[in-house]
């Protein structure tokens, strides 16, 4: 069956998702959006959403067109995701589109969140504005996973982070904590946890590494709120987690489940958590089917008193998760495992 998008329109749409991506690691928990306004077959304008309250990808792409001396009036807009008809930290995009008579809105993805749902669209066809959606639908959706997965579960997306050595161990008893892995590698750890909203640790690593859980080695206007994992009241007053400036939350003798947990951090709208504890609260969030990523940094260095990971191909696949791709993090290999659904 022949495809109904012309290749114009694939290349269009696909500007649309290069341009959100500059607005990644700076938006959540909104999603990543991007906008091209296009008019007589050629891009007049782009827009993204690049920050909290900032203006969304369509009022910016608006902008962009009669900031340069175009008018949008008859243009046609591709958009990543349905745009919004609801007053938030920004109006309606609807009335943007409207207002500067937009003639059609291509939609990537529909907004499964409670407050759209399919209005935006109405809504616009309802001002008599074509709409057609489905153009590089997975490819946004990839691109908007934690968005998705949060509307459609109301938890976050969780991804784990694991560095072992090349026996699978992720520490050695005979030395005091440190890492073994690669500064190169360290900065696309710091990219990978600038994503996301929030960091956990089990309190076996706060005694242990003492750590910071920031992002310090790419730019970043946010840090993620740090979680321990501390059902027995551990945590050492001193540790760098509760005397910096940043926010942490221990969950202490009153934690319940991990299930529990989850939906706390969803209803405060934590799309993305990152898992960077051990082997025991690693296999809790796998044992219990929590994991949607999972990170495995292997490294050519061999502990001298190793504590096994107990991570491998099996374990990992019977958790649900399947192996996606193979990375090059500096000198380190890393293999990514994820669910194979990512559409809500």
């Amino acid at each position: 069956m022949a495809s109904p998008w012309t290749m114009d329109e694939k290349k269009f749409m696909q500007r649309a998702l290069e341009v959100a991506e500059r607005g990644r690691g700076k938006v959540s928990p909104n999603p990543l959006v991007g906008c091209i306004l296009v008019k007589d077959g050629e891009v007049i304008a782009e827009g993204w959403h690049d920050h909290l309250g900032g203006l969304h990808a369509e009022q910016m792409a608006i902008h962009d067109a009669e900031s340069n001396g175009h008018s949008p009036n008859g243009a046609v807009a591709y958009v990543t995701l349905e745009p919004c008809n609801h007053f938030g930290r920004t109006p309606p995009c609807t009335e943007a589109l409207m207002w500067a008579g937009v003639k059609e809105v291509v939609v990537a993805h529909y907004d499964p969140n409670p407050t759209v749902r399919g209005k935006g669209i109405q809504v616009l066809q309802d001002a008599g504005i074509d709409v057609r959606q489905g153009l590089l639908e997975e490819e946004a959706a990839l691109q908007m996973h934690p968005f998705l997965h949060w509307c459609r579960h109301r938890r976050p997306m969780v991804t784990v982070k694991m560095a072992v050595d090349a026996n699978g161990s992720v520490d050695d008893r005979s030395q005091n904590a440190q890492r073994f892995t690669s500064d190169t590698c360290l900065d696309f750890v710091h990219a990978l946890r600038k994503e996301c909203d929030a960091v956990l640790v089990g309190v076996e690593t706060v005694v242990r590494d003492n750590p910071q859980l920031t992002v310090r080695r790419v730019q970043t206007d946010r840090q993620p709120l740090r979680i321990i994992l501390d059902p027995n009241q551990r945590t050492p007053k001193d540790s760098t987690l509760l005397t910096d400036e940043h926010e942490t939350l221990v969950m202490g003798e009153d934690f319940t489940s991990l299930s529990a947990l989850l939906n706390l951090l969803g209803d405060k709208e934590i799309q993305r958590l990152m898992v960077e504890g051990g082997p025991t609260t690693v296999a809790a969030f796998l044992d219990q089917g929590f994991v949607d990523e999972f990170y495995l940094i292997h490294s050519d260095v061999i502990h001298e008193e190793p504590i096994a990971s107990n991570i491998d191909a099996e374990r990992l696949t019977s958790a649900g998760l399947s192996h996606s791709a193979t990375e090059s993090w500096g000198e380190e290999t890393v293999d990514i495992w994820t669910r194979t659904s990512i559409k809500a």
